[in-house]
């Protein structure tokens, strides 16, 4: 009987071997070894959407696994970074993002998630400053003119976004209070109609992305003003800053960056980080991104850490100085 007992054990124990393994989590040696879902915060054609597309392509090419953007639109990008909150920490489930990321933490006063807590940021891609386009229908051709224009009709002027508390707008009230101009704010829901608004003259103002927008420059559609970084932008190199024109201390650069669920093994965000840190030294993608405006960078993960909490931060105090709220 006893060498039964020992078989029965022996096999026991063969069997929960595979289920002690599988309990540490996802293999990294072997990811990705099926489709990695990308969640996009924000509808198709906007600049998160076409960075994630670019991207994708390139790490499912390296990988050898499809890449697939999922485009979850919705209350300032709450919605899709909730999504990724809740996902199974094992890496088949990634998020490309901007800087709205840490809008959120001070604009919201109940979300459903915790940044700080619950999402881990893996792999910088890079930045891009925003361009101050204005109609064609308002009398002004430089960003000096816009102020003046703005600071002498008080309340007449109007700025659109994609919603209360996006990317458009929280930087836009930021000007205004710097400048003591008053302007109203239109939010739309994206910023694809805000910008159909924008053309067709209902609208006077926006601050975009430049791949957002550029195609509208391009076409003589919008008028291009000034844009928000600390210099010049070499997508559009004959455009001042917002500093040059006036607003004293202004610089307004969103990263983009990918994020997993925290939790996931430190392996998997390793090997995502360096495939997107190996993707970000392919010439091409260099070039196409450059051809929308971003400026790719390489660094770290902890310092793209250090990044997404310095931002929350200090745009939470931004925000809360202002009295935004998205509820």
């Amino acid at each position: 009987m006893r060498p039964f007992l020992k078989m029965a054990a022996r096999a026991a124990l063969s069997l929960l071997l595979p289920l002690g393994a599988a309990a540490q989590g996802p293999d990294a040696a072997s990811y990705p070894s099926k489709p990695v879902t990308v969640l996009a915060p924000f509808a198709a054609g906007g600049t998160v959407d076409i960075i994630a597309r670019l991207m994708g392509q390139k790490l499912s090419a390296d990988l050898g696994q499809p890449f697939v953007v999922d485009n979850r639109g919705g209350a300032g990008g709450t919605i899709a970074t909730g999504m990724l909150a809740r996902a199974a920490p094992d890496g088949y489930t990634v998020m490309v993002q901007h800087m709205g990321l840490a809008f959120n933490a001070g604009l919201y006063e109940k979300l459903p998630f915790d940044t700080a807590r619950d999402i881990r940021p893996v792999a910088y891609i890079g930045a891009t400053p925003n361009v101050l386009v204005v109609s064609k229908s308002l009398p002004v051709r430089s960003g000096a003119e816009f102020l003046a224009y703005a600071k002498a009709n008080p309340g007449k002027v109007n700025y659109g976004s994609g919603g209360v508390g996006s990317a458009g707008h929280v930087p836009m009230a930021v000007v205004a209070s710097m400048t003591g101009l008053t302007m109203q704010h239109v939010p739309y829901k994206g910023s694809g109609p805000a910008i159909v608004d924008l053309m067709s003259g209902q609208i006077h103002a926006m601050l975009l992305t430049i791949p957002a927008v550029m195609p509208f420059i391009q076409q003589g559609s919008l008028r291009a003003l000034a844009t928000s970084g600390a210099r010049r932008s070499p997508a559009l190199p004959d455009l001042p800053t917002m500093e040059e024109v006036g607003v004293k201390g202004f610089e307004y650069e969103p990263w983009y960056g990918y994020f997993v669920p925290a939790g996931t093994p430190p392996a998997i965000q390793k090997k995502l980080h360096d495939a997107v840190d190996k993707a970000l030294q392919d010439p091409e993608i260099i070039s196409k991104m450059r051809e929308q405006g971003l400026e790719v960078k390489r660094m770290s993960q902890q310092q793209f850490v250090d990044i997404v909490a310095r931002d929350t931060a200090a745009w939470s105090a931004k925000i809360k100085a202002l009295g935004l709220r998205a509820d």
